[in-house]
Formats: structure tokens, sequence, C-alpha cells
């Protein structure tokens, strides 16, 4: 790789670590390509970009930006790197998923706005309600009283045709 293409190569990591709120590093030895392949669809259908850069490349992105110094003692061997963008929480899943399914595939540790997470907290990041959910449950609970509001009222308005029905019936006989 001559200075040009190493250049290039150096601007076009940094602004895949400039631009994602997560990144997680995998260590893939002895994942067949077949079974990456299957992992990257898996990342793309979630939005996020799974890439393989020389670690040396990588170190030197890291300490030009700063903020991410648990990384440089994980880059060491065949490490992929996942970018997020808006769901931090698709990667933990998906590589959690993958790592039952693969023994030879492990987490190594994440970033999640500038938070690191260690390889033992993949679990816990994989159990964690994605972005969608969490505003899900907030839209049932702000529509669960005002659904009961509405339901009061139309009992009461229900209640108010019955005993008028009742007056009616009661007056004509």
């Amino acid at each position: 790789m001559n200075k040009t293409e190493k250049s290039e190569m150096l601007s076009l990591i940094k602004e895949k670590f400039e631009q994602s709120t997560a990144v997680y590093l995998v260590d893939y030895k002895g994942v067949t390509v077949e079974e990456i392949n299957g992992l990257r669809r898996s990342f793309i259908k979630e939005g996020v970009s799974y890439k393989v850069y020389k670690n040396t490349l990588v170190k030197r992105v890291i300490a030009e930006l700063g903020g991410y110094e648990e990384l440089n003692e994980l880059l060491v061997g065949m490490v992929g790197i996942a970018f997020v963008d808006e769901n931090f929480v698709a990667p933990a899943k998906i590589i959690k998923d993958f790592n039952g399914k693969n023994k030879k595939f492990d987490f190594k540790g994440c970033y999640i706005d500038s938070t690191f997470y260690g390889e033992d907290q993949l679990k816990t990041l994989a159990s964690m309600p994605t972005k969608e959910e969490v505003m899900a449950s907030i839209v049932g609970s702000i529509a669960a009283p005002a659904s009961g509001i509405v339901g009061s009222i139309n009992a009461v308005i229900r209640d108010l045709v019955s005993v008028i029905d009742e007056v009616g019936k009661t007056k004509a006989a």
C-alpha cells in the first residue's frame, strides 16, 4: 500500500469512527467466508456497516481522534469492526446470536456514545430494548390513559341511554 492509498484509507476509517454512535470489535479467527457473509447480511439488514481494516491503521486513527483508548489493546489478531449509526443494540444481538451458533467468533468490546463496554457485557447489551421498542412503550403509556378516558365517557353515555330507555318504557306502561 503506497502513501496515497494509506492516506485515503486513514481518512475513510476516521470518517467511519466520526459518523458512528457505536463501534463494536469482534474476533473472527477461524470463521469461514460463508459464515462472515451471513454475518454481514445480518448487519446490513439492521443498517450496520461491518469492515475489516489493518489494526495498525485503526490504531493510528484512534490515536488521532482520541477517546477510544481501550480499543488499542483489543486490536490484536483478526479483528472485524461494526460501525453503527443509530440502533446500537442491533449489533450486540446479532453478535450474541452468531456467537451462539459459531463458538469461534468472539465479541471483544465496544464503544457506545463514548462509553466503553467490555467482552463480559455483551449479554447486557443484547438484552437492552431497541430505540423503536422504547418509543413504542412510551407511546403505549401515553395512549393508555387517553383510551381509558374515552372508554369512561362511552360508558357514561351508554348508561344514560339505558336509563332514558327504561324511563320511557316505565312511562309507556
